[in-house]
């Protein structure tokens, strides 16, 4: 048996951008998708503070609205790819992952964004893609002081600092 779902009654604002999320709500150190690691001439970083996987993290283009990656001019893909890869390795030299998933989707919020998604011994599916699920906001959250800490090193890591945005 198939199921059907359909594109939200909104996803022509979503691409056009006047309902996106992530416009909206860039920019800031804290916000429903976690707190700011890295803030760059292309990307900002968030990590993920729902209990979804430890190290989760967003690298969110934080130029004009693009939904696609090809939508960028030559020297912005590579600045975002870069900046990207950056977060990435951060992220690598903190949690010590068996492997880093970096996943470019936009089938829920169409703006450009890449999912880093650490791997580890213990994992909900090993060898296959993280199941991932759009986030209802109602997520249990990791410890504060866990996630602080972590936040913590990983803004040392990237050269992060919060109070220079």
């Amino acid at each position: 048996m198939t199921v059907q779902f359909e594109w939200p009654a909104d996803w022509p604002e979503r691409i056009a951008g006047t309902s996106c999320d992530m416009c909206s709500n860039g920019g800031q150190d804290r916000n429903h998708y976690g707190a700011r690691i890295y803030a760059g001439r292309f990307v900002d970083a968030y990590l993920q503070s729902a209990q979804i996987q430890r190290g989760y993290t967003l690298a969110i283009w934080n130029g004009r609205h693009v939904v696609e990656p090809t939508e960028l001019a030559d020297a912005e893909a590579s600045g975002y790819w870069l900046e990207t890869l950056r977060v990435a390795k951060a992220l690598i030299a903190f949690y010590r992952p068996m492997k880093l998933n970096y996943e470019t989707l936009g089938n829920t919020s169409p703006h450009l964004h890449t999912h880093l998604l650490p791997r580890f011994e213990v994992d909900p599916r090993p060898g296959q893609p993280f199941p991932l699920l759009a986030q209802s906001g109602t997520e249990s959250q990791i410890p504060e002081a866990e996630f602080l800490a972590d936040l913590d090193h990983l803004r040392q890591l990237t050269g992060y600092s919060a109070s220079d945005s």
